[in-house]
């Protein structure tokens, strides 16, 4: 049996006291600050991004079914808002045939834009990598194309999965001259599914945008973490969005973009403080849990 390192004692022991470390830290490296930073980029990134994947999985994929797929999984990144993406996607596809050279070039840029900036917020909560060692700049600069190329990858994954869970779930079990309906079940392992490719997402972003190499089980604690609080927050802003929210009449015709604005800096908020968990107990594992957080300082 494996003993339990002396730092996952101490979390398991004392959780709130970690939970407050956490925080603290986080507050310290203004993760809010990076957060609407992230969360800004991110608003620029994600129609250019979603373009360019669709036109190429397009290619092996049926249209129709891929966007199906991206509007389900959409709603766990930006609930509420993705059928106005989905529709927006389907115009500038309809019209893909007059996209030049120059148009993609520019989409690919602003694609990559978040990434950049998320690596450079993770630089700021892992600040004591960083000051050991330095990522050379050429693969800063390729590292997001990479992980749109990875993002693709998993999209095509995702809807070949989910197309066989839903084949599943117009299927039928005759028993005994009873007849259960698989659709039950084929809505759990969806749902199932996307929580685990949550997971694994926000595990791989763990692993490869903080400077040096980072355990496995260390980015795991980190994406379960981040996963939890936006499956508990996700639910809370769809309730919140369908019943009490009142943006559409206080900004109109831009409550589209304030809402997936308003969500994306939400996830960008708990995806740096899963990094923080990590750096956190990165600390403990050093003997530093007891030494105050290293703040940010600028200029």
């Amino acid at each position: 049996m494996r003993i339990l390192a002396p730092q996952a004692k101490a979390v398991l022991t004392h959780p709130a006291a970690f939970a407050l470390q956490a925080l603290r830290g986080f507050r310290a490296n203004q993760g809010l600050l990076l957060a609407g930073a992230v969360a800004y980029y991110a608003l620029l990134s994600i129609v250019p991004l979603l373009i360019l994947i669709v036109i190429a999985l397009s290619h092996v994929i049926d249209q129709a079914e891929l966007l199906q797929t991206l509007g389900r999984y959409l709603e766990w990144v930006i609930p509420g808002q993705s059928k106005a993406i989905i529709f927006e996607l389907s115009n500038f596809l309809a019209n893909r045939d007059v996209i030049g050279w120059v148009v993609l070039a520019t989409m690919l840029f602003f694609s990559s834009l978040a990434f950049t900036v998320l690596e450079n917020a993770m630089s700021v909560i892992f600040l004591h990598r960083v000051a050991i060692r330095r990522r050379h700049f050429i693969v800063s600069a390729l590292l997001p194309y990479c992980y749109i190329l990875f993002l693709g990858v998993g999209l095509l994954l995702m809807t070949l999965v989910s197309g066989s869970l839903q084949a599943i779930g117009s299927e039928s079990i005759d028993f005994l001259g009873h007849r259960w309906s698989l659709g039950g079940v084929s809505g759990l392992l969806l749902y199932l599914l996307g929580v685990g490719g949550e997971i694994f997402v926000l595990t791989s972003i763990y692993m490869v945008m903080p400077v040096g190499r980072l355990r496995l089980r260390h980015a795991l604690i980190g994406g379960v973490t981040a996963a939890l609080l936006w499956e508990l927050t996700r639910h809370v802003l769809v309730w919140y969005f369908a019943t009490l929210s009142q943006v559409n009449v206080v900004y109109g015709s831009l409550t589209t973009a304030i809402v997936v604005l308003l969500s994306l800096e939400i996830a960008a908020t708990l995806l740096l403080f899963g990094a923080q968990v990590i750096s956190e107990y990165e600390r403990a594992a050093r003997g530093s849990a007891d030494a105050p957080p290293q703040a940010l300082h600028i200029g």
